[in-house]
């Protein structure tokens, strides 16, 4: 049966009175932020806050995880709930009192509430342990930012962690704007974009600037794939099944008078669909060959795939409009209008089993969230107090899942 009043009001309740907890563990991790997969600060401070849980913890064997399985009282299936661990190459600008100690690192992205607020949620479902029929697998990743964490984690096995493959898979993502704090949104099918990297580079012979015809320039020919490259986008895909190439860094040369042998692009692709990141890679790479070859000279494409694209469940996340409802309100929960472009590694978990990605507003009290600095701005802030908000909504997922059996 769905969760009634009573256990979302209890919920509610819980969540609020753990928050001055929550929030003090929150900023013991933003002091001391880790990048990548090698987080071992970030993972000692998990295992010491799970340990009064009295759960089954194992860590990783290739990267700085934590996989906690808490056990109900009856048995049942198993869902899956998720936190990201790693912080950004940023230096921290914010003011807080509780700022990076760690130079050139910090908690850009809010990773550090979503690692305190999964703990939360642990310790919300673990005072229910004698209701729960089934099995929770709390998964704590490193290298959400760029390191594929997620994948490297489901091939250490974390999806069938509690002994079985689990039939549901929930995460939430903080947001330091756009938002404010307490609102939850989410869509059906596609929330985020899959993102890969363009490496060009376009071989040419140097010479002499006075003279380009006795060289073969490749600086006209990367300021021209750039421009092909947009025509792409809004020649060759749907205007509404979207692609969105942005050229980030173009390198050449040395001096003004010197033609360079070489010239450098790299490009971020962004996709919503897997039928368009299916063929986008052959495009670019058509487009970038051919207008080199126009020039008479040649380009290397280096095309590398990123994180996929992720899509959420329908009916998951109809259970979460219909608990986050119950939670804090009709008002509470806004359904995206259309996907956002960032992208999110656990995609990857949801190809793989049912469940929903959520957003959580996080902008702080004293900012407009038109105007706050976004996620990974040095400037970022988030409220601590959606740290009520985002466990007892992960807890709530999970008990209402699990009790259909």
């Amino acid at each position: 049966m769905p969760l009634d009043r009573s256990a979302l009001d209890a919920l509610r309740a819980d969540a609020r009175a753990l928050l001055p907890e929550t929030a003090a563990l929150r900023h013991a991790l933003h002091r001391t932020p880790e990048i990548g997969l090698d987080l071992p600060r970030t993972q000692a401070l998990v295992l010491g806050a799970l340990e009064p849980l009295g759960l089954e913890v194992r860590t990783g064997a290739g990267l700085s995880s934590v996989v906690a399985v808490l056990r109900g009282a009856r048995p049942g299936p198993a869902v899956l709930l998720r936190a990201d661990m790693d912080a950004l190459p940023v230096t921290e600008e914010t003011g807080e009192p509780f700022a990076s100690e760690v130079p050139g690192a910090m908690h850009a992205c809010g990773h550090d509430l979503h690692v305190a607020g999964l703990v939360a949620a642990a310790r919300l479902l673990a005072a229910r342990r004698d209701e729960i029929a089934g099995s929770v697998v709390l998964m704590f990743q490193p290298g959400e930012e760029g390191d594929h964490g997620a994948r490297l984690m489901l091939d250490e096995g974390v999806l069938d962690a509690a002994g079985e493959r689990v039939v549901a898979a929930y995460g939430l993502h903080l947001l330091s704007s756009i938002l404010p704090t307490g609102a939850i949104t989410s869509r059906p099918g596609t929330l985020l974009a899959a993102a890969d990297t363009v490496h060009v580079t376009v071989h040419g012979r140097g010479g002499h600037g006075s003279m380009p015809h006795l060289a073969q320039d490749p600086v006209p020919v990367a300021a021209e794939i750039v421009l092909a490259l947009q025509a792409m986008v809004t020649r060759q895909f749907d205007v509404f099944d979207p692609v969105v190439v942005t050229v980030g860094r173009i390198e050449a040369g040395t001096t003004d008078n010197v033609i360079p042998a070489d010239a450098r692009i790299e490009a971020t692709v962004r996709t919503f669909s897997e039928a368009v990141h299916g063929v986008v890679p052959e495009r670019v790479t058509r487009v970038c060959e051919g207008v080199a070859a126009a020039h008479g000279l040649s380009v290397t494409v280096d095309y590398q795939r990123g994180y996929p694209v992720t899509s959420n469940t329908p009916g998951e996340v109809d259970r979460l409009a219909r608990l986050a409802a119950g939670l804090f309100g009709e008002r509470s929960y806004v359904t995206a209008p259309q996907p956002l472009a960032g992208s999110e590694d656990f995609s990857y978990v949801l190809q793989e089993v049912p469940g929903t990605y959520l957003g959580v507003g996080a902008t702080p009290a004293d900012a407009d969230p038109r105007t706050a600095p976004y996620n990974h701005s040095a400037q970022a802030r988030f409220e601590d107090g959606a740290l009520a908000v985002g466990p007892a909504v992960l807890a709530a997922l999970a008990l209402d899942r699990l009790a259909e059996g």
